[in-house]
């Protein structure tokens, strides 16, 4: 782990453990499996507040998810079903994002309560909650009850393995690479179908 983590935790104590998560959530320089059982362990040597951490982190994942929300917000539903109709753009057709925000509307509590429990994922699911409208209380809500248990548990086990916390990040890594990847394969996925289907209209016309 780069320096810089254990020189903001070690200045800013809890405040330090919810201004990293809030970045994890936004731009994900450091995944909260190796910031949170950090957390958990200087609170089992005495140094922070095992509560404090929680509530820090809770908070540093909740002004995460918001921003992400409003930007969703800001994007809206019309501008990016304008968006998908463009030739240039490669990730999504209108008829796909319809059928995107169908689910989202049907199971978007879901979605969003356990995405919050989902590495990178996470952090994604708040734009597009964001882009199909979802009521912020509701929102707010969820968010902070996935946060809050993802935040839990990874404290406590940082807290019950003590020295050892850095173990946690070793088991955790490959769920993370592999979320990663799957991403990559979608995203792969999604271009290459909207390209052939692209050079199928070309052919047709």
């Amino acid at each position: 782990m780069t320096q810089w983590v254990f020189d903001v935790v070690d200045r800013l104590g809890a405040a330090g453990i919810g201004l990293l998560i809030f970045l994890e959530n936004v731009v994900p320089p450091i995944p909260s499996e190796v910031i949170l059982p950090l957390g958990g362990f200087r609170a089992q040597v005495g140094v922070m507040n095992p509560v404090a951490v929680w509530i820090a982190a809770t908070i540093g994942a909740l002004a995460g998810a918001l921003l992400l929300y409003a930007l969703g917000a800001w994007l809206g539903y019309d501008r990016v079903h304008r968006l998908c109709g463009r030739r240039w753009f490669l990730l999504s057709s209108q008829k796909d994002l319809d059928k995107g925000r169908e689910l989202f509307d049907r199971h978007g509590g879901p979605i969003v309560l356990f995405g919050r429990c989902v590495p990178l994922v996470r952090s994604l699911v708040s734009i597009p909650a964001g882009i199909a409208g979802m009521p912020l209380l509701r929102f707010t809500l969820l968010s902070a009850l996935g946060s809050g248990v993802w935040n839990a548990i990874f404290v406590g086990l940082g807290w019950y393995m003590g020295e050892r916390w850095e173990l946690i990040e070793e088991y955790m890594g490959p769920l993370s690479t592999g979320v990663v990847v799957i991403a990559v394969a979608v995203l792969a996925w999604l271009v290459v179908r909207r390209l052939r289907s692209r050079e199928r209209v070309d052919a047709a016309g």
